[in-house]
């Protein structure tokens, strides 16, 4: 019982919405439809029980009587009655209860031939009987549960179709709103689920649509909000930012002057990624496409990058179609990456239409591969070492060419970026 039990909680697991609810409606009809049944079944069966043995112990007294005046039980004289006196058939339980004393009967439905006794004493140690055949009334009790089943199963099968239908629109409703949930979780701020059920209806569902809206105009206000402060930050560090630069440029030369320009430039650098981060939120950012042959493009922008790496498999390579520019921006923030956090050697292998980049540090932190890049989160362990925008806005550029960057910290020892391209 148990394993059946098992079984149908793990088929019940692995269907839908509208089918379980289908499955339980047919299961709970079912049921109601056995129980029905049952009552049905038990109700005419003690029906024709008592009909039975009200007809015997009738016969019994009309085959008393002509046996008291004929001494005989002849045939033509107690009908269609198998009366007997002291029948080897007899059962034992009617025997015994007829030589007490008391005239009573026997009900047998379930033998290999069914039939209703009656019998009473009949003077010293004789028991006259009477017995009828009841296989019509079986037979007829057999088709009364046919009809039963038949009628049942058609019930449930209409309950379920209906159950399924009514189902339907629930099942519906309940995706559209996980598809909306799952496009507003993909960046498109603006997806709403709408209304859904009927004009002037207001169930469950519609409640967690509203819900999902309302959660959804808030987030895209509050997102909007943040992208607007980081813009307008940034763009208002700019103008002070290039003051700060030209006068840096005008200090005598020396090593202060050197930590001045340093840190001048690396608040230069946050800003221009900052803004960059804040025209990719907007979605702002348009590719000019072009075909390229990859592994020229790679080694080139493996030169301009500063970071000294090997490229393999640059002649190898097939054309892509992307934007060069924003092509560089991600390599050169991975080689960077891989430069600051990592340890050399740092490869760059070019395959077809995919660019991995690769080096022998500690590899990416746990973290940053099952949540992705965050802003102003590096993961390393050294503090002040990078802002944490270079993935981001390489995972943000690579969805504007059309790109994928996977992550991965390959065996033994060392840190993964893959870059898969386009076709041209």
């Amino acid at each position: 019982m148990k394993p059946a039990l098992i079984r149908f909680r793990h088929l019940l697991r692995a269907l839908g919405l509208r089918w379980k609810i289908a499955v339980l409606l047919a299961v709970g009809c079912s049921l109601v439809a056995v129980a029905i049944g049952l009552l049905i079944h038990d109700a005419r069966a003690r029906q024709i029980g008592e009909a039975a043995r009200e007809s015997a112990t009738n016969q019994l007294i009309r085959v008393r009587q002509v046996y008291e005046l004929t001494g005989r039980l002849d045939a033509d004289k107690v009908g269609e009655a198998d009366a007997r006196v002291d029948s080897k058939e007899l059962p034992d339980p009617l025997r015994a209860a007829a030589l007490g004393g008391s005239r009573t009967t026997y009900l047998d439905m379930n033998g290999p031939e069914p039939s209703v006794w009656a019998a009473r004493p009949l003077g010293g140690e004789h028991v006259l009987s009477v017995r009828q055949s009841l296989a019509a009334q079986r037979e007829e009790l057999a088709e009364l549960d046919g009809q039963l089943v038949a009628y049942g199963a058609v019930i449930v099968a209409l309950a379920a179709a209906g159950g399924a239908v009514l189902a339907s629109r629930l099942s519906r409703e309940l995706r559209t709103a996980a598809e909306t949930a799952r496009r507003i979780s993909a960046g498109e701020l603006d997806a709403r689920i709408g209304p859904s059920g009927l004009p002037g209806t207001r169930d469950e569902v519609a409640e967690l649509s509203s819900a999902v809206d309302t959660m959804a105009a808030s987030l895209q206000r509050r997102l909007e909000a943040e992208q607007r402060f980081t813009a307008d930050v940034a763009h208002e560090l700019r103008t002070p930012l290039t003051g700060l630069h030209t006068a840096a440029e005008l200090l005598p030369p020396g090593r202060p002057t050197e930590l001045v320009r340093d840190r001048v430039s690396a608040l230069r650098t946050l800003t221009e990624d900052l803004l960059e981060v804040a025209r990719l939120d907007a979605n702002r950012e348009e590719a000019q496409w072009e075909a390229h042959l990859l592994g020229p493009l790679v080694e080139s922008i493996t030169r301009r990058s500063g970071v000294a790496a090997e490229v393999e498999g640059a002649r190898g390579s097939a054309y892509v179609s992307t934007d060069a520019r924003r092509l560089e921006r991600i390599l050169t923030n991975l080689l960077v990456n891989a430069r600051r956090h990592g340890r050399g050697p740092v490869t760059v292998t070019v395959a077809g239409t995919t660019v991995t980049v690769r080096d022998q540090g500690p590899g990416f932190p746990e973290k940053l591969l099952r949540e992705g890049p965050q802003r102003f989160l590096t993961g390393a362990a050294e503090r002040g070492r990078g802002t944490g925008l270079g993935l981001t806005i390489a995972f943000g550029q690579a969805q504007v060419i059309g790109a994928r960057v996977a992550l991965a910290n390959p065996r033994p020892t060392g840190a993964c970026a893959t870059v898969l391209l386009p076709a041209a």
